[in-house]
Protein backbone atom coordinates (compact mmCIF):
# COMPACT_ATOMS: atom_id res chain seq x y z
CA UNK A 1 0.00 0.00 0.00
CA UNK A 2 1.43 3.39 -0.98
CA UNK A 3 1.59 6.30 1.44
CA UNK A 4 1.00 9.98 0.93
CA UNK A 5 3.29 12.62 2.41
CA UNK A 6 1.00 13.06 5.41
CA UNK A 7 1.40 9.41 6.35
CA UNK A 8 -2.19 8.34 5.65
CA UNK A 9 -3.06 5.58 3.25
CA UNK A 10 -3.40 6.77 -0.33
CA UNK A 11 -6.31 4.39 -0.78
CA UNK A 12 -8.27 6.08 1.99
CA UNK A 13 -12.03 5.66 1.79
CA UNK A 14 -13.37 8.28 -0.69
CA UNK A 15 -16.53 10.25 -0.18
CA UNK A 16 -18.08 13.27 1.45
CA UNK A 17 -16.90 14.94 4.63
CA UNK A 18 -19.79 15.67 7.00
CA UNK A 19 -19.58 18.10 9.91
CA UNK A 20 -22.06 17.94 12.79
CA UNK A 21 -22.33 20.76 15.30
CA UNK A 22 -23.79 19.23 18.44
CA UNK A 23 -25.98 21.20 20.85
CA UNK A 24 -28.10 19.95 23.72
CA UNK A 25 -31.32 20.15 21.69
CA UNK A 26 -30.24 20.10 18.02
CA UNK A 27 -27.75 18.70 15.54
CA UNK A 28 -26.62 20.98 12.70
CA UNK A 29 -25.30 19.01 9.71
CA UNK A 30 -23.23 20.15 6.73
CA UNK A 31 -21.93 18.06 3.80
CA UNK A 32 -18.82 18.85 1.75
CA UNK A 33 -18.38 19.10 -1.19
CA UNK A 34 -22.15 19.06 -1.77
CA UNK A 35 -22.56 22.31 0.13
CA UNK A 36 -25.88 21.28 1.68
CA UNK A 37 -27.00 21.29 5.29
CA UNK A 38 -29.96 20.62 7.53
CA UNK A 39 -30.98 20.48 11.18
CA UNK A 40 -32.46 17.65 13.26
CA UNK A 41 -33.33 17.30 16.92
CA UNK A 42 -30.72 15.78 19.21
CA UNK A 43 -33.08 13.00 20.28
CA UNK A 44 -33.61 9.37 19.17
CA UNK A 45 -35.92 10.28 16.29
CA UNK A 46 -33.64 13.03 15.00
CA UNK A 47 -30.54 10.85 15.28
CA UNK A 48 -32.28 8.01 13.42
CA UNK A 49 -33.16 10.43 10.60
CA UNK A 50 -29.55 11.65 10.52
CA UNK A 51 -28.19 8.10 10.25
CA UNK A 52 -30.55 7.36 7.33
CA UNK A 53 -29.43 10.52 5.52
CA UNK A 54 -25.74 9.77 6.08
CA UNK A 55 -26.07 6.14 4.92
CA UNK A 56 -27.52 7.36 1.61
CA UNK A 57 -24.14 8.95 0.83
CA UNK A 58 -20.59 7.76 0.28
CA UNK A 59 -18.88 9.20 3.35
CA UNK A 60 -15.17 9.39 4.08
CA UNK A 61 -15.74 10.60 7.64
CA UNK A 62 -18.14 12.42 9.93
CA UNK A 63 -16.48 15.05 12.13
CA UNK A 64 -17.91 15.93 15.54
CA UNK A 65 -16.46 18.13 18.28
CA UNK A 66 -16.01 16.75 21.79
CA UNK A 67 -18.69 18.58 23.77
CA UNK A 68 -18.48 16.81 27.11
CA UNK A 69 -21.29 14.33 26.58
CA UNK A 70 -23.92 15.74 24.21
CA UNK A 71 -22.18 14.03 21.28
CA UNK A 72 -22.24 10.49 22.76
CA UNK A 73 -25.62 9.42 21.38
CA UNK A 74 -25.03 10.56 17.81
CA UNK A 75 -21.46 9.18 17.73
CA UNK A 76 -22.71 5.83 19.05
CA UNK A 77 -25.53 5.64 16.49
CA UNK A 78 -23.25 6.49 13.55
CA UNK A 79 -20.53 4.09 14.71
CA UNK A 80 -23.00 1.24 15.11
CA UNK A 81 -24.21 1.97 11.58
CA UNK A 82 -20.66 1.53 10.28
CA UNK A 83 -20.05 5.22 9.55
CA UNK A 84 -16.46 6.42 10.26
CA UNK A 85 -16.62 9.12 12.95
CA UNK A 86 -13.80 11.38 14.16
CA UNK A 87 -14.32 13.18 17.48
CA UNK A 88 -11.98 16.19 17.42
CA UNK A 89 -10.63 18.80 19.80
CA UNK A 90 -12.73 22.02 19.58
CA UNK A 91 -9.64 24.23 19.88
CA UNK A 92 -8.09 22.65 16.78
CA UNK A 93 -11.27 23.37 14.82
CA UNK A 94 -11.41 26.99 15.97
CA UNK A 95 -7.74 27.46 15.02
CA UNK A 96 -8.56 26.01 11.59
CA UNK A 97 -11.54 28.38 11.28
CA UNK A 98 -9.41 31.42 12.12
CA UNK A 99 -6.70 30.28 9.69
CA UNK A 100 -9.30 30.15 6.89
CA UNK A 101 -10.79 33.53 7.80
CA UNK A 102 -13.95 32.21 9.47
CA UNK A 103 -14.35 34.58 12.42
CA UNK A 104 -18.14 34.49 12.71
CA UNK A 105 -19.66 31.70 14.78
CA UNK A 106 -23.12 30.17 14.41
CA UNK A 107 -24.27 26.55 14.55
CA UNK A 108 -24.54 26.39 10.73
CA UNK A 109 -21.09 27.95 10.25
CA UNK A 110 -19.60 25.63 12.86
CA UNK A 111 -20.98 22.61 10.99
CA UNK A 112 -19.49 23.96 7.73
CA UNK A 113 -16.09 24.46 9.38
CA UNK A 114 -16.18 20.92 10.80
CA UNK A 115 -16.93 19.47 7.36
CA UNK A 116 -14.14 21.52 5.77
CA UNK A 117 -11.79 20.55 8.61
CA UNK A 118 -12.57 16.90 7.87
CA UNK A 119 -11.92 17.33 4.14
CA UNK A 120 -8.67 19.26 4.59
CA UNK A 121 -7.09 17.72 7.72
CA UNK A 122 -8.67 14.26 7.46
CA UNK A 123 -8.65 13.38 11.17
CA UNK A 124 -8.46 9.65 11.77
CA UNK A 125 -11.78 8.02 12.71
CA UNK A 126 -11.41 5.98 15.88
CA UNK A 127 -13.59 3.19 17.24
CA UNK A 128 -16.19 4.18 19.82
CA UNK A 129 -15.14 3.57 23.43
CA UNK A 130 -16.96 0.69 25.05
CA UNK A 131 -19.74 1.33 27.54
CA UNK A 132 -17.37 0.28 30.34
CA UNK A 133 -14.75 2.84 29.27
CA UNK A 134 -17.40 5.56 29.07
CA UNK A 135 -18.61 4.68 32.56
CA UNK A 136 -15.09 4.74 33.95
CA UNK A 137 -14.38 8.04 32.21
CA UNK A 138 -17.60 9.58 33.58
CA UNK A 139 -16.73 8.40 37.10
CA UNK A 140 -13.20 9.83 36.92
CA UNK A 141 -14.55 13.12 35.55
CA UNK A 142 -17.18 13.37 38.28
CA UNK A 143 -14.58 12.69 40.96
CA UNK A 144 -12.44 15.52 39.58
CA UNK A 145 -15.43 17.88 39.59
CA UNK A 146 -16.21 17.03 43.22
CA UNK A 147 -12.60 17.63 44.24
CA UNK A 148 -12.73 21.06 42.60
CA UNK A 149 -15.93 21.88 44.52
CA UNK A 150 -14.38 20.53 47.71
CA UNK A 151 -11.34 22.79 47.37
CA UNK A 152 -13.56 25.80 46.67
CA UNK A 153 -15.68 25.12 49.75
CA UNK A 154 -12.58 24.71 51.92
CA UNK A 155 -11.33 28.08 50.69
CA UNK A 156 -14.70 29.69 51.52
CA UNK A 157 -14.77 28.06 54.94
CA UNK A 158 -11.56 29.86 55.84
CA UNK A 159 -13.31 33.27 55.79
CA UNK A 160 -16.89 32.28 56.71
CA UNK A 161 -18.41 32.93 60.14
CA UNK A 162 -21.36 31.69 62.17
CA UNK A 163 -24.10 29.74 60.48
CA UNK A 164 -22.51 30.10 57.06
CA UNK A 165 -19.38 28.39 58.32
CA UNK A 166 -21.50 25.55 59.70
CA UNK A 167 -23.36 25.14 56.40
CA UNK A 168 -20.12 25.09 54.43
CA UNK A 169 -18.63 22.54 56.81
CA UNK A 170 -21.67 20.30 56.33
CA UNK A 171 -21.26 20.59 52.56
CA UNK A 172 -17.56 19.76 52.87
CA UNK A 173 -18.38 16.58 54.79
CA UNK A 174 -20.99 15.62 52.17
CA UNK A 175 -18.51 16.18 49.34
CA UNK A 176 -15.90 14.09 51.14
CA UNK A 177 -18.38 11.23 51.45
CA UNK A 178 -19.20 11.51 47.75
CA UNK A 179 -15.52 11.41 46.78
CA UNK A 180 -15.00 8.34 48.97
CA UNK A 181 -18.01 6.66 47.32
CA UNK A 182 -16.59 7.39 43.87
CA UNK A 183 -13.23 5.94 44.93
CA UNK A 184 -15.06 2.73 45.83
CA UNK A 185 -16.89 2.82 42.48
CA UNK A 186 -13.62 3.26 40.57
CA UNK A 187 -12.16 0.28 42.40
CA UNK A 188 -15.25 -1.80 41.58
CA UNK A 189 -15.19 -0.87 37.88
CA UNK A 190 -11.51 -1.71 37.50
CA UNK A 191 -11.72 -4.98 39.43
CA UNK A 192 -14.70 -6.06 37.31
CA UNK A 193 -12.51 -6.06 34.18
CA UNK A 194 -9.63 -8.56 33.97
CA UNK A 195 -7.93 -6.39 31.31
CA UNK A 196 -8.18 -3.22 33.37
CA UNK A 197 -7.11 -5.05 36.50
CA UNK A 198 -4.00 -6.32 34.74
CA UNK A 199 -3.19 -2.85 33.38
CA UNK A 200 -3.77 -1.25 36.78
CA UNK A 201 -1.39 -3.79 38.36
CA UNK A 202 1.25 -2.85 35.79
CA UNK A 203 0.79 0.88 36.31
CA UNK A 204 0.73 0.70 40.10
CA UNK A 205 3.92 -1.36 40.16
CA UNK A 206 5.70 1.92 39.35
CA UNK A 207 6.77 3.88 42.46
CA UNK A 208 4.79 7.12 42.43
CA UNK A 209 1.72 5.82 40.58
CA UNK A 210 -1.32 5.59 42.85
CA UNK A 211 -4.93 4.50 42.31
CA UNK A 212 -6.15 7.91 41.06
CA UNK A 213 -3.40 8.20 38.45
CA UNK A 214 -3.95 4.61 37.33
CA UNK A 215 -7.72 4.97 36.96
CA UNK A 216 -7.35 8.30 35.13
CA UNK A 217 -4.90 6.77 32.65
CA UNK A 218 -7.21 3.81 32.07
CA UNK A 219 -10.24 6.05 31.49
CA UNK A 220 -8.80 9.06 29.70
CA UNK A 221 -5.75 7.68 27.90
CA UNK A 222 -6.86 4.42 26.21
CA UNK A 223 -4.08 4.96 23.64
CA UNK A 224 -1.47 4.15 26.30
CA UNK A 225 0.61 1.25 25.01
CA UNK A 226 -0.64 1.64 21.42
CA UNK A 227 1.49 4.62 20.32
CA UNK A 228 5.23 5.25 20.18
CA UNK A 229 6.99 7.46 22.71
CA UNK A 230 6.78 10.65 20.62
CA UNK A 231 3.12 10.17 19.77
CA UNK A 232 2.03 9.48 23.36
CA UNK A 233 4.00 12.48 24.66
CA UNK A 234 2.39 14.77 22.07
CA UNK A 235 -1.07 13.36 22.77
CA UNK A 236 -0.83 14.09 26.50
CA UNK A 237 0.86 17.44 25.92
CA UNK A 238 4.28 16.89 27.51
CA UNK A 239 6.30 17.02 24.29
CA UNK A 240 8.31 20.26 23.97
CA UNK A 241 7.48 22.38 20.92
CA UNK A 242 10.05 24.61 19.24
CA UNK A 243 9.49 28.37 19.05
CA UNK A 244 12.17 29.36 16.52
CA UNK A 245 12.06 32.03 13.83
CA UNK A 246 15.05 33.04 11.73
CA UNK A 247 18.01 33.49 14.06
CA UNK A 248 15.74 33.54 17.14
CA UNK A 249 15.81 30.41 19.26
CA UNK A 250 12.86 30.53 21.61
CA UNK A 251 12.26 28.53 24.77
CA UNK A 252 10.79 25.08 24.16
CA UNK A 253 7.37 24.80 25.76
CA UNK A 254 4.67 22.18 26.16
CA UNK A 255 1.25 22.97 24.72
CA UNK A 256 -2.14 21.38 24.15
CA UNK A 257 -2.83 17.75 24.92
CA UNK A 258 -5.12 16.22 27.54
CA UNK A 259 -5.00 18.56 30.51
CA UNK A 260 -6.69 16.17 32.96
CA UNK A 261 -4.18 13.40 32.21
CA UNK A 262 -1.26 15.82 32.32
CA UNK A 263 -2.39 17.14 35.72
CA UNK A 264 -2.57 13.75 37.46
CA UNK A 265 0.67 12.68 35.81
CA UNK A 266 2.38 15.83 37.10
CA UNK A 267 1.23 15.05 40.65
CA UNK A 268 2.50 11.49 40.21
CA UNK A 269 5.85 12.89 39.06
CA UNK A 270 6.13 14.97 42.24
CA UNK A 271 5.74 11.75 44.19
CA UNK A 272 8.09 9.82 41.90
CA UNK A 273 10.84 12.41 42.36
CA UNK A 274 10.86 11.39 46.03
CA UNK A 275 10.20 7.66 45.87
CA UNK A 276 11.12 6.43 42.38
CA UNK A 277 14.91 5.99 42.04
CA UNK A 278 14.91 6.28 38.24
CA UNK A 279 12.83 9.48 38.13
CA UNK A 280 14.67 10.95 41.14
CA UNK A 281 18.03 10.36 39.45
CA UNK A 282 16.81 11.99 36.23
CA UNK A 283 15.42 14.99 38.13
CA UNK A 284 18.67 15.62 40.08
CA UNK A 285 20.77 15.15 36.95
CA UNK A 286 18.73 17.81 35.12
CA UNK A 287 18.85 20.22 38.06
CA UNK A 288 22.62 19.75 38.38
CA UNK A 289 22.89 20.55 34.67
CA UNK A 290 21.29 23.94 35.33
CA UNK A 291 17.68 23.25 34.39
CA UNK A 292 15.00 25.08 36.35
CA UNK A 293 13.09 22.81 38.78
CA UNK A 294 9.83 23.19 36.83
CA UNK A 295 11.57 22.36 33.55
CA UNK A 296 13.19 19.31 35.17
CA UNK A 297 9.81 18.17 36.53
CA UNK A 298 8.17 18.41 33.09
CA UNK A 299 11.02 16.43 31.56
CA UNK A 300 10.60 13.79 34.28
CA UNK A 301 6.84 13.75 33.65
CA UNK A 302 7.51 12.94 30.01
CA UNK A 303 10.02 10.24 31.01
CA UNK A 304 7.50 8.70 33.42
CA UNK A 305 4.84 8.65 30.68
CA UNK A 306 7.23 7.02 28.20
CA UNK A 307 8.09 4.36 30.79
CA UNK A 308 4.41 3.65 31.47
CA UNK A 309 3.68 3.47 27.75
CA UNK A 310 6.48 0.94 27.19
CA UNK A 311 5.34 -1.16 30.16
CA UNK A 312 1.77 -1.39 28.84
CA UNK A 313 3.01 -2.09 25.31
CA UNK A 314 5.07 -5.07 26.45
CA UNK A 315 2.90 -6.11 29.39
CA UNK A 316 5.95 -5.91 31.66
CA UNK A 317 5.86 -4.73 35.29
CA UNK A 318 8.19 -2.11 36.74
CA UNK A 319 11.88 -2.89 36.31
CA UNK A 320 14.27 -0.07 37.32
CA UNK A 321 17.04 -1.43 35.10
CA UNK A 322 14.82 -1.37 32.01
CA UNK A 323 13.24 1.97 32.96
CA UNK A 324 16.68 3.54 33.31
CA UNK A 325 17.21 3.44 29.54
CA UNK A 326 13.66 4.52 28.57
Amino acid sequence: MTRESNGRAASERPGASIGIDVAKATLEIWVEPEGVGWTVANDPAGIATLVEQVQMRAVSRVVVEATGGYEYAVVAALSLAGVPVAVVNPRQVRDFARATGRLAKTDRLDAQVLAQFGAAIRPEPRPLPTAEVQELDATVTRRRQLLEMLQAERNRHGTARGKLAQQIQQHIRWLERQVAALDDELKRLIEASPIWRAKEDLLRSVPGIGPVTASTLLAELPELGRLDRKQIAALVGVAPFARDSGTLRGTRTIWGGRASVRTVLYMATLSAVRWNPVIAAAYHRLCNAGKLPKVALIACERKLLVILNAMVTHGAPWDPDVAQIA
